[in-house]
């Protein structure tokens, strides 16, 4: 324990050097106040005073450190930047308003008119339309590839590509890239290599320790953890940090710090929450395994998922997040969906709350038809955000759903 002197108070500060991730999600980036409180504080002000002029002056010209506003400095947003940068162990973070303002933030900062990039096909949807329709109108070119395929990247990449960007595990088909492989191959080409780390979160895997530049989270999902808030964050080095947070100054996609306090307290509990999520997880897709009316499902978890022993060398556990395939079409899985009587019809993955949802209607809605067959998004798909409730009584709220299948005059009323 190490002290620092403020106004004649000694406040504690601990001594987190060599720590492990479930140390640092109850203890790192915390800023204690003169009060001493043990609890993270939540400070609700769009503004902050000055001593005098000439203080204001230092602070908004950059000469002396401290808080100025809270579109771009706030002790609560700053205590949650510190705590997800530790735990992914990076230098610096950036929250933002969602997780596509984190990615957004990241692109305009990062990139440039003439730019490329190269992107997995199995992204969230909106990913998807942010590249190809948004980005595309600043002259930035995107090209989208296999999330597995080596050789789709390579053939790919143009001495103008300047970023590789991919989901692992993907959504909603649960595939995992080689981040390694891909690592090498963005630093040969001078590209920057980005990983969206929603699903596994720093707690199962740490992309950085594979090569990755830069790390995105959609704080919405298991950082808050119970569905309370929308947020995101940019996790890398100082360097590449300094021109996010430049953009999120002057275009404002900020973290509110009301939110910023949430998702505090849902770092708390991550690491428990998350191996409670897996377990579930990997019981519920071997069980779902076993179902007649199931052709395919998707867990990296499963010895028959094909980069299964890739996860084992890359993650420290599967996830909360498995799909799975129908024996049927549009009909049969929303039918499916629909006899279900405790688990949430909701597109939110994530929460404590096991969550289903059919991903060709809703998260990938917006895809053109091409596009969702290219990404393996059928009609017949179904997602399951696998929460924590007593797995047997998962069951056997799908089980109706399969009783539907089975029995259609008897479905849902």
């Amino acid at each position: 324990m190490t002290l620092r002197r403020e106004e004649n108070v000694w406040i504690p500060e601990s001594d987190l050097e060599g720590m492990s991730v479930d140390t640092l999600a109850v203890r790192a980036g915390q800023i204690r106040t003169g009060e001493l409180e043990h609890s993270d504080p939540i400070f609700p002000t769009s503004s902050f005073v000055y001593g005098s002029a000439a203080q204001a002056a230092a602070r908004f010209g950059g000469e002396e450190p401290g808080n100025i506003y809270s579109r771009f400095t706030n002790p609560t947003v700053q205590a949650f930047e510190g705590r997800i940068a530790a735990m992914e162990g990076g230098e610096r973070a950036v929250a933002t308003a969602s997780g596509m303002a984190a990615i957004l933030s990241t692109c305009m900062a990062l990139l440039k008119a003439g730019d490329h990039v190269v992107c997995s096909r199995g992204v969230f949807g909106t990913t998807n339309v942010l590249f190809q329709k948004y980005m595309a109108k600043f002259g930035v070119e995107t090209s989208f590839v296999s999330l597995t395929n080596m050789d789709e990247w390579t053939q790919a990449v143009r001495p103008e590509t300047r970023m590789l960007f991919i989901e692992t595990p993907s959504n909603p088909l649960c595939e995992v890239a080689d981040m390694k492989a891909l690592a090498t191959l963005a630093q040969d080409n001078d590209a920057l290599f980005v990983v969206d780390n929603c699903f596994c979160t720093p707690v199962l895997q740490r992309p950085l320790e594979h090569g990755a530049d830069i790390i995105i989270h959609s704080a919405t999902k298991y950082l808050d953890g119970q569905g309370r808030c929308v947020g995101g964050v940019v996790v890398g080095p100082n360097a590449l940090m300094d021109e996010v947070y430049g953009f999120l100054r002057s275009a404002g996609p900020t973290m509110s710090p009301f939110n910023a306090w949430v998702f505090l307290k849902g770092l708390e509990t991550l690491p428990i929450r998350m191996r409670a999520h897996c377990d579930n997880a990997l019981q519920l897709a071997l069980w779902l395994e076993e179902q007649p009316a199931v052709a395919e499902v998707f867990y990296a978890g499963l010895e028959s998922h094909p980069q299964h022993e890739l996860a084992k060398r890359q993650q420290s556990g599967f996830g909360g997040v498995l799909s799975f395939r129908l024996k049927g079409d549009r009909k049969e899985a929303w039918q499916f969906i629909d006899a279900t009587r405790m688990i949430s019809i909701t597109a939110n993955l994530g929460d404590v709350k096991t969550t289903i949802t059919h991903p060709a209607t809703t998260t990938h809605g917006r895809l053109s038809p091409e596009d969702k067959h290219a990404a393996g998004i059928t009609e017949n798909l179904v997602r399951i955000s696998v929460g924590i409730e007593a797995v047997e009584d998962l069951k056997t709220d799908l089980a109706r759903g399969f009783q539907a299948l089975q029995n259609p005059s008897n479905g849902n009323v």
